[in-house]
């Protein structure tokens, strides 16, 4: 008996993660991914786009992207690739991080972050995408951080993520590692 071929990936739905749409009705895909837009910050956050959506990220008013998956997933599904290609390496910033729930070190995160919130500083028009794997921890974390460094205090630049990223989730350990370079950068500057 020959097996049953499947116009979609196999492996999630087997995984329970999704559920096939049925031949001949448009999803997210042909739609792009539903971008959270934070307030008036001209920041969003997502899951990861699909890579033949990219291109419709410009529609949706992104001009700038922060990939915050890991180096072994972006090389696998080739999304960094392709918003490398469709926006540019200067328009583009990745922080590597696995999602584990533990403290984020800056080196992963904090060029992106600070990469994000020059953009939005120094281009009025500008409109950047933060995104995870779910847009769900890692993108709020960074997110979070943007908003701190352009001067909303904690428990605004967290209010407004979970607010307008309804599944966003502010993982404490993530919120301590942004809290402690935040302080420590501020030492440095001192100095």
């Amino acid at each position: 008996m020959e097996g049953r071929r499947y116009s979609f990936p196999v492996w999630p739905v087997l995984l329970g993660s999704v559920r096939p749409r049925p031949r001949g009705v448009s999803g997210p895909a042909g739609v792009g991914p539903v971008l959270s837009w934070i307030g008036d910050e001209r920041i969003a956050i997502s899951a990861v786009p699909p890579v033949r959506a990219m291109a419709r990220l410009t529609e949706q008013g992104v001009t700038h992207v922060v990939n915050c998956r890991p180096r072994a997933q972006v090389r696998w599904s080739g999304d960094l690739a392709a918003e490398l290609a469709a926006f540019g390496p200067g328009r583009v910033a990745h922080a590597p991080m696995q999602d584990h729930g533990l403290r984020q070190r800056p080196a992963a995160w904090a060029d992106a972050a600070r990469f994000a919130a020059a953009v939005l500083e120094d281009e009025p028009e500008a409109g950047v995408l933060i995104h995870c794997t779910a847009g769900r921890r890692r993108s709020a974390m960074v997110a979070y951080a943007v908003l701190r460094l352009r001067g909303h205090d904690r428990a605004r630049a967290a209010a407004l993520v979970l607010r307008y990223r309804t599944e966003a989730m502010m993982v404490p350990a993530y919120v301590r590692s942004v809290e402690r370079w935040l302080a420590e950068s501020a030492g440095d500057r001192l100095a």
